[in-house]
């Protein structure tokens, strides 16, 4: 009876609100077409020339993509090149149709306020503004993009000669050692160390000091690199599968121990740095070299992220020392808030720390090591540091929740001395904004907007005084179809005292008097953070998702990053968190504002680390989220990229990892799942997908599960989206979804 009852509820509700039908779906498939071109002079890139008197952008109009000229001294615009009259010309010089038609930015340069240069077909053509001419020049050499496997390791004993500054000695390494020989007389080498071997061996990656009277490299523990194996079920070349390996360090893996030395060639001196400084390395940065051949410095990262550490080498007393010593408690956010800048030859370091609770910039005397002045300071985060100007001792920068009345996330510019004095707001609307600056940093041209706000383009001084107004976009055509931005909505978190911050999107024929279930898109890694904040119309295909019936949301919950270290510090080894208390007390309270959002039908849905999340979400909090779909997700952090998931999991791996683990916690999932996953994922191993089937099956939980040949890391390409739409369909809103060949 109640199994009646709710189906007779479910087909009641198809009858009356009409969501999920076909009519539904081929508003949702036509959406994204209907969204694009509708947004008039939209600015993308900015360029400057070399010299920084003249810039050009390009824009999307109702009519295609235009090219502008800006000169700032004389305050005008121009038309750079007619992009439809530039390939009629090619066309006619090539005697051939050029097929390609389309032209990146990174083939467009400034060569003078009259000429452009165009890499097109191969060849550089220049493009006289003036006379509306084109003339052909040399092959262009165009290289294909580095197509080098990210996590590729190399072993760096290889015979290469490193020639001294001088120019008149080279150095390499031959049987695991390091050698020296006069340019040109490499078999009257001299051996400078004897204690190489194919397991503890130098490094080729060999530094002279700028004095030609030094050298420095350093002594690398060899140790066996895990292998991801991959099997390429479909290839497009042959019948029978293929068998792909890719390096792939993962969580608790042996890491190999670098060790310093340095060799003085007129004492004839060897220097061995001091291995107690640097324990049980996750990184050792390479060398580099003072000016005047003082000494070496380079960057220590200690496994487990909790010190982190510039450190010398003296060349002249060949001792060894720290000059920053970074500490943490919880981690040390290397891969996403780390800046160092060092000054007259590293008499100063500008270096960023959250010790205070915040980030923020401090001033290190360098030959001391100790902190001269904290530059930066408050409630308040420097999100990136844009240039540090020695000479006129200022620091321009990006910085975010400065102002307690706007949203905390928004990016502004800001310039302050080195002594921390004198702080300027160069950008004061409230927006985010996006800064390109010319050669001398005495101008730049600020693009600023917000996701319900579209991007205004003007030219600012170096004080952040208006020049000129460059594009002011026009999105009213959006509105033709139906589009409204997404709504900001902010909310107390778990502790009822922090705001917490997101977007609400609506269907185009959005009705208040309907019932609708609420879709969270979800990425909580804690390298930063994700909803967007600048202006987009259809931000991570997020509307055409709404248009079959939801409401779709996208939170930063606490664990992820660009708010205080606290804020931050949820995430660690408690990455199963992933802000979920605030993500659900805030859609409570959007719930109770607008009554048509039925918490009651919660669904969620994420790649990669959204993808861990989106299967968390069902296992560890059943009672609020009913239906799952979860693309090449790390659903265990033992089974993922060593990098990231030892910076917030920790070192060594411990009984945190497996209370985070889907897998470990398969037994527990109670709602509807559906399971992505690309077979040559060389991101995340997709064997932690299939793991966690696996433990599904055991479980014997009801689950849905797609591996799409072929396809690497991703969120299951056009197929995955549209089983995702299907999924959402039949289990949020009880609908059969329509055959795909109807739409």
């Amino acid at each position: 009876m109640k199994f009646l009852s709710t189906a007779v509820l479910l087909l009641s509700a198809q009858f009356l609100f009409g969501q999920g039908t076909l009519a539904d779906y081929t508003r949702a498939q036509n959406l994204k077409k209907q969204l694009t071109n509708k947004i008039e002079n939209l600015p993308g890139q900015f360029y400057w020339n070399d010299k920084g008197d003249l810039f050009w952008y390009d824009r999307n109009t109702l009519q295609g993509k235009e090219y502008i000229l800006v000169n700032p001294q004389a305050k005008t615009k121009e038309q750079l090149f007619d992009l439809t009259k530039v390939f009629s010309l090619v066309d006619e010089k090539l005697g051939r149709k050029v097929e390609n038609r389309v032209i990146s930015n990174d083939q467009i340069k400034l060569v003078d306020q009259d000429q452009v240069s165009l890499d097109i077909a191969g060849y550089l053509w220049i493009w006289n503004r003036r006379s509306s001419q084109l003339s052909q020049g040399a092959a262009s050499g165009s290289k294909d993009r580095n197509t080098r496997y990210w996590g590729q390791r190399e072993q760096g004993n290889a015979y290469r000669e490193v020639e001294s500054p001088d120019k008149k000695q080279v150095a390499f390494i031959r049987n695991n050692n390091v050698f020296l020989a006069k340019k040109g007389s490499v078999n009257e080498a001299r051996q400078i160390t004897f204690d190489g071997n194919p397991a503890n061996y130098y490094s080729n990656d060999i530094q002279w000091a700028p004095d030609s009277r030094k050298l420095a490299t350093v002594k690398t523990q060899k140790i066996e690199i895990r292998q991801l194996t991959l099997i390429e079920s479909s290839p497009k070349d042959q019948l029978q599968p293929k068998i792909q390996t890719r390096d792939y360090v993962k969580p608790g893996d042996e890491l190999a121990q670098k060790l310093p030395i340095l060799y003085d060639l007129e004492k004839d001196r060897l220097s061995v740095f001091d291995a107690t400084l640097i324990p049980n390395q996750f990184y050792l940065s390479d060398l580099s070299w003072r000016d005047d051949s003082r000494a070496f410095t380079f960057e220590y990262n200690k496994r487990g992220h909790q010190v982190y550490g510039v450190l010398q080498m003296d060349a002249n007393s060949g001792t060894s020392s720290y000059l920053i010593h970074e500490q943490n408690k919880t981690f040390i956010d290397y891969s996403g808030k780390k800046y160092r800048e060092d000054l007259a030859d590293g008499k100063e370091i500008v270096w960023t720390s959250e010790r205070d609770g915040w980030n923020h910039l401090y001033l290190y005397d360098g030959i001391t090591g100790k902190v001269k002045n904290q530059i930066t300071k408050g409630n308040w985060v420097v999100r990136k540091v844009v240039h540090v100007d020695a000479e006129k001792r200022t620091v321009i920068f990006e910085g975010s929740g400065m102002n307690v009345a706007e949203d905390p996330y928004l990016v502004h510019y800001y310039a302050i001395g080195l002594d921390g004095k004198g702080l300027k707001l160069l950008t004061e609307e409230n927006a985010n904004h996006q800064a390109s600056f010319n050669k001398d940093y005495s101008q730049f041209v600020d693009t600023y907007s917000r996701v319900d706000q579209p991007p205004i383009s003007v030219l600012r001084d170096k004080n952040g005084g208006l020049i000129m107004e460059l594009e002011k976009t026009n999105s009213s055509l959006l509105e033709t179809v139906g589009w409204h931005a997404p709504e900001v909505f902010k909310a107390k978190g778990r502790d009822g005292t922090t705001d917490i911050w997101g977007i609400i999107i609506r269907p185009t024929n959005f009705d208040p008097a309907k019932s609708y279930p609420v879709i969270e898109y979800i990425y909580a890694g804690p390298h930063s953070s994700f909803v967007p904040k600048s202006f987009y119309s259809n931000p991570s295909g997020m509307y055409e998702l709404a248009e079959l019936g939801f409401i779709v949301v996208q939170i930063d919950g606490m664990g992820t990053s660009n708010r205080s270290k606290a804020f931050h510090d949820v995430c660690w080894k408690n990455l199963k968190d992933a802000g979920f208390p605030d993500r659900i007390a805030w859609m409570q309270a959007a719930s109770k504002q607008y009554k048509y959002m039925d918490i009651g039908r919660v669904g969620i849905y994420g790649t990669s680390a959204g993808g861990q999340s989106s299967t968390g979400a069902l296992l560890f909090h059943p009672e609020f989220y009913k239906v799952g779909v979860s693309s090449c997700g790390c659903h265990d952090n033992r089974m993922d990229k060593i990098w990231w998931n030892e910076q917030w999991m920790g070192w060594p791996v411990g009984p945190e990892y497996a209370a985070s683990s889907n897998i470990e916690n398969a037994a527990k999932l109670e709602g509807n799942l559906l399971l992505i996953v690309g077979e040559l994922d060389d991101n995340v191993d997709p064997s932690s997908t299939f793991q966690l089937v696996d433990a599904l099956i055991e479980a014997r939980k009801n689950h849905d599960f797609i591996m799409v040949p072929g396809m690497g890391h991703s969120s299951g390409g056009d197929y995955g989206e549209r089983k995702r739409r299907d999924y959402f369909v039949k289990h949020l809103l009880g609908v059969d979804p329509p055959a795909w060949n109807q739409y």
